[in-house]
């Protein structure tokens, strides 16, 4: 019913900018996402996420002033990666689900995922 697609990744060199696209398809008006990241050896890290209508945000200590999530009105939701440093290096995804939760930094609560986009940042 749901399908995600992220894009965007790539190599970029630390202190350098990058923008992920999280494309939904199926029957989707409004979701709740969440950006998540891992590296290898390394479990799910919460980045940030974004509330139904795109009026509350929330992003991981390790990330803020750095990265800004956002969305449209249609069907993408976007993060926007600034200051980048090598330990940002990872596979990053995105996630949904229907309704809000409190517990947005807890994998499990997201029914859907995209399979990931690699970014890696250089030294």
């Amino acid at each position: 019913q749901v399908q995600l697609v992220e894009s965007g990744g790539g190599l970029v060199k630390a202190g350098g900018s990058l923008s992920l696209s999280c494309l939904a398809s199926g029957t989707v008006n409004s979701y709740a996402v969440g950006w998540f990241r891992q590296a290898p050896g390394k479990e799910r890290e919460f980045v940030a996420a974004i509330s139904r209508r795109g009026d509350s945000t929330f992003s991981a200590d390790s990330v803020q002033g750095r990265f800004t999530i956002s969305r449209d009105y249609a069907k993408t939701v976007y993060l926007h990666m600034n200051s980048l440093k090598p330990e940002d290096t990872a596979v990053y995804y995105c996630a949904a689900r229907p309704t809000e939760t409190i517990f947005y930094k807890i994998p499990d609560q997201y029914d859907y995922w995209g399979q990931g986009t690699q970014v890696t940042v250089s030294s």
